[in-house]
Order: structure tokens, then sequence, then C-alpha cells
């Protein structure tokens, strides 16, 4: 402890050091209590949730087919329609509650401005449901060349055949 010394030459000097050890020792051991003791004060509210059943709702999706071929010609659910008229034989379905959803499928040959104005003339028929059906192609793989070659499956030589694709 830092109170004094035995010299008596400086003994009418008082020494202004303040020992820090016992209030860090202090702080730490609070610092502790409060640790363990703060997850025990957490409050909780106890409520009781309604219950619902998780079963869906049997309801078919109305649908209409919207079908484009590569001369550009338009059929809505198998009939032939103008592009001139197809707001005009959208508009009623747009009315329905609820909206049933406008399924395109357009040819790959299609021209885009077709599509495009497809698109826009049912928007301008109210129709806020659209959704494009297409045909699922082929996995697209890296192409194996000829001259590559392939490591045996266990005694590491080359096979000189080209690798299978995946």
């Amino acid at each position: 402890m830092a109170f004094g010394s035995f010299d008596n030459r400086n003994s009418g000097s008082a020494l202004s050091e303040i020992n820090m050890v016992p209030l860090i020792d202090v702080m730490l051991v609070l610092l502790v209590i409060f640790l363990i003791t703060a997850p025990l004060l957490s409050h909780s509210i106890k409520i009781q949730l309604p219950q619902a059943s998780s079963e869906p709702i049997q309801q078919d999706p109305k649908t209409i087919d919207l079908a484009i071929d590569a001369a550009g010609q338009i059929f809505v659910n198998e009939q032939l329609v103008a592009l001139e008229d197809l707001a005009a034989t959208l508009a009623p379905y747009s009315k329905e509650q609820p909206q049933p959803e406008l399924r395109i499928r357009a040819d790959t040959d299609t021209r885009y401005e077709t599509l495009a104005q497809v698109m826009s003339r049912s928007k301008a028929s109210g129709l806020t449901r659209l959704g494009f059906i297409t045909r699922p192609g082929p996995t697209t793989q890296a192409p194996v060349q000829e001259g590559d070659a392939q490591k045996g499956p266990s005694t590491g030589e080359t096979t000189g055949k080209p690798a299978p694709a995946l």
C-alpha cells in the first residue's frame, strides 16, 4: 500500500496516489454478477395464438390460353382472334373475380413486336395476371471435342476416348 515510507525526511507531505486495484476488483465482481443475472431478468408474456388449419382451399384457378403461331395469328382458347379485336375479346374476363390468368404460348419464330402488342392489348383490356408457357429444352452441357483424352477410372492411364457428357 502506498501510505508513506519509513524515511523521516519527507514525513510532512501527503501521498496523492489512489490505489486502483481494489476498485478494479469490485468492478469485475459486479460485471460477473450482472452477466449471470441478466438472462434471468427477461420478461415473457403468455398469449394464446389463434389456430388455423394448414389445408389448402380447393379452388380451380381459371386461365385463359392465348397462343401465337409463327405467322402471327392469335388464338384465344383455341379460337382465332384478330389483333385489333384482342382487347375487346379479353375485356369480359377482366371483370371476373378472381381475375383469371392469361397464359401466353408463343412459337419460337414469333416476332417480338407481335408479342409486345399482345401484352400491351391484354393490359389495356384490364387483365393484370400474365404468364408465359415454355417448353423445357435439353440441358446444355459443354461440348466434348474429339481430341480430348479421358483418364481411366482406376489405373490413371488415358483411354484415347472422349470424355462422356454428364
